[in-house]
């Protein structure tokens, strides 16, 4: 039992790890392109597949950090 606890807990420091990365990419200076958009899309979502049995604190909120940086960004037009 030990023995899973200490995987569990590495597989965990991974994707914290993991997750700093794909947030440092999301940022939009970064990824300008649109095929670089649809790559992200995927890293994260395959991050949130990762993170899902999860029961670390920190792999959760990377987790929905990630998820909020795929979300399609909302512009305010006005018109007259």
């Amino acid at each position: 039992m030990k023995e899973l606890a200490t995987i569990d807990q590495a597989i965990d420091e991974l994707l914290v790890q993991l997750g700093g990365i794909v947030l440092r990419l999301s940022r939009p200076e970064v990824t300008k392109h649109p095929d670089e958009r649809c790559a992200l899309v995927r890293s994260v979502n395959q991050y949130s597949v990762c993170a899902a049995r999860s029961n670390d604190r920190r792999v959760q909120e990377l987790k929905a950090d990630l998820e909020e940086t795929i979300k399609p960004r909302l512009r305010l037009v006005a018109s007259r």
